[in-house]
């Protein structure tokens, strides 16, 4: 058996490196007052269809339907379930929590705005390729009831610390800005370029023109070279926006600017969601991915929560993707830490200790100590040889000869040095230890042995 396509087994030093990457983005984005929600993974379909779009690829086409088997005979047998249960995994995150937002008045009139974080994974039913799976994580922040330019500018700013505290190289990233527009002057803008895509029919491919009909702005996401080449003398959102989405992309660009965060003026950016109005966002990475180079991206969105049925709500968003980050990472040349490592391992130099040796170990874990011993009956010399496997800087050895006389050998792996020391003392020890971390408690007991 084979893990289904377009999904992945996450191994133990990637799993491992998963929960370093959500302690990394909770440490960043919890300095600027985000805190956790966790939304399920699967929602009604309705949700989707009206947060991000009918005509959207992600809802036409991407998203995996859940069913229960009872409903599943019913559909079978021509009979009609429930709205209710018409289900589908999310394929991303923001209709989820805004939707959480609305349902549990989580912005009430005249609170301040809330800010939340969430990380997990997400589902798109699109064709595997490196850099784009059906199953794959993001960690994403949502911020709901401001529309200030601050706004905006303090998301892109912690987006990109979180870039720089994970490693990926500042040189090899780029930062695409653009506005969407709003309700005044997007409409007008729209009719231009779908007047645009049906006078150059016939040089587009079929799928633009019909978005022609649906969400013209989506054509100039196409990947076609020959609709990249049309759409880069179609009309500009930038040459067309109302005073207001002007200004307040002014002041946008004045923040990151204040802040020394470079970006990149992108007329033709529009993401790929109708939920966004004025600021988008986007960060690729420039060498080593090939064209899934986007590697985190969001904007604002002051319409959804009202139309999943709240009062207006200001929002703004954006999500990382993990897969993406680390492929950026590893062009970079980095590779996944080690998930299995021990402070301290007991080694026994026969059968007739493992008793103690058990009950040793036992201490060692209550003392805060990550430790282990061996299970299958190894000779000293091969327990030596995993220990050292086992990145182990210490290792206990209890032999016969040194119970009858109540002592116990301490050997430090870096230097070789040996202590014998009292097997009682070495429980005082374990139980008085003080320290602030596993590497400070392993200095505390090498200290207080070896001085």
């Amino acid at each position: 058996m084979q893990a289904p396509e377009g999904t992945k087994d996450y191994l133990p030093d990637e799993a491992g490196y998963w929960e370093q990457f959500k302690r990394i983005a909770a440490d960043i984005f919890g300095r600027c007052g985000y805190v956790t929600i966790d939304t399920p993974l699967f929602e009604q379909t309705e949700l989707f269809v009206r947060g991000i779009g009918e005509a959207t690829d992600v809802v036409a086409k991407e998203m995996f339907q859940a069913i229960s088997g009872e409903n599943l005979k019913r559909l079978v047998a021509g009979e009609a379930i429930k709205s209710k249960s018409h289900l589908s995994l999310r394929p991303e995150g923001t209709a989820g929590v805004v939707r959480a937002v609305v349902q549990h008045d989580l912005v009430p009139q005249g609170a301040p705005p809330v800010k939340l974080m969430y990380a997990g994974p997400m589902f798109r039913a699109e064709r595997p390729q490196k850099g784009r799976l059906r199953q794959f994580n993001q960690i994403g922040v949502e911020c709901l009831g401001a529309d200030a330019p601050s706004v905006d500018a303090e998301a892109i700013i912690m987006l990109m610390r979180f870039f720089e505290a994970l490693g990926i190289p500042a040189a090899v990233t780029r930062l695409l800005m653009n506005s969407m527009g709003c309700d005044d002057c997007r409409p007008a803008y729209r009719e231009q370029v779908r007047a645009y895509i049906l006078g150059h029919a016939s040089e587009l491919c079929e799928e633009c023109t019909r978005r022609a009909q649906t969400n013209p702005l989506r054509a100039f996401d196409c990947k076609n070279p020959a609709c990249v080449a049309v759409m880069a003398e179609a009309p500009l959102i930038s040459d067309h926006l109302c005073d207001a989405c002007k200004g307040h992309h002014e002041q946008v660009e004045s923040y990151l600017d204040a802040a020394g965060v470079p970006f990149v003026r992108a007329p033709r950016l529009v993401r790929g969601l109708d939920y966004y109005t004025r600021t988008v966002f986007e960060v690729q990475v420039t060498e080593g991915m090939g064209s899934q180079n986007a590697i985190g991206g969001g904007g604002r969105y002051d319409k959804l929560a009202e139309e999943l049925g709240g009062r207006p709500t200001p929002g703004l968003g954006f999500a990382l993707g993990f897969e993406r980050c680390v492929l950026a990472l590893q062009a970079a040349g980095f590779s996944f830490p080690a998930a299995q490592s021990l402070d301290l391992f007991l080694a026994c130099v026969d059968a007739s200790v493992r008793k103690e040796a058990f009950h040793l170990l036992q201490a060692c874990r209550d003392s805060g100590l990550v430790a282990d011993m061996d299970h299958q009956g190894r000779s000293l010399k091969s327990q030596f040889k995993l220990a050292d496997k086992l990145d182990a800087p210490m290792v206990l050895i209890l032999g016969p000869e040194e119970m009858d006389k109540g002592l116990v050998k301490l050997r430090h792996m870096g230097t070789h040095a040996e202590a014998a020391i009292a097997l009682d003392g070495l429980y005082a020890v374990l139980g008085g230890l003080e320290y602030e971390n596993s590497e400070t408690l392993i200095e505390s007991l090498l200290a207080k042995i070896f001085g």
